[in-house]
């Protein structure tokens, strides 16, 4: 009898997708989707959401960091959910980005990407310190120069 080929979190998604058809993933689809992928990682959920092309909230989506406009964009949005948002939404926002600081410095282990993640470590360490100032710090960084890709 052959086995049955096991479905993936990827498919289980769409399925879910396709389901509920959702305008946006928000806070409550996220909850949502943690229940009924489970288990799965946050990590691996956000890919597999952003891949799916579905709109998603700032605090779903994360911070992108495969380049320093993704980044600036993640943050300049988290920015805009943070002025707007209550204390324990705040705390939820800096978590994101402490998380995200924490991997950007784990992936400038990597020699080819040292310069270009501790810069964006610092982007984000820049954010948790004083959001409000992000917008005009990080145009003064621009002016500074970038490190190379």
């Amino acid at each position: 009898m052959p086995k049955a080929k096991a479905r993936t979190k990827r498919a289980d998604l769409q399925l879910w997708l396709e389901r509920q058809r959702p305008a946006r993933i928000g806070e409550m689809e996220w909850a949502m989707l943690h229940v009924d992928l489970a288990p799965i990682s946050g990590s691996h959920l956000r890919r597999l959401l952003r891949e799916s092309g579905v709109p998603l909230a700032p605090l779903v989506e994360g911070v992108r960091q495969e380049n320093f406009e993704a980044l600036e964009s993640s943050l300049l949005s988290f920015l805009q959910e943070y002025e707007r948002a209550d204390v324990a939404a705040r705390a939820s926002l800096r978590r994101v980005v402490i998380e995200a600081k924490e991997h950007a410095r784990w992936a400038a282990r990597n020699p080819e990407r040292r310069s270009e993640k501790q810069e964006m470590a610092l982007w984000m360490l820049m954010w948790l310190e004083n959001p409000p100032l992000f917008p005009q710090w990080v145009k003064l960084r621009r002016q500074h120069g970038l490190p190379k890709s």
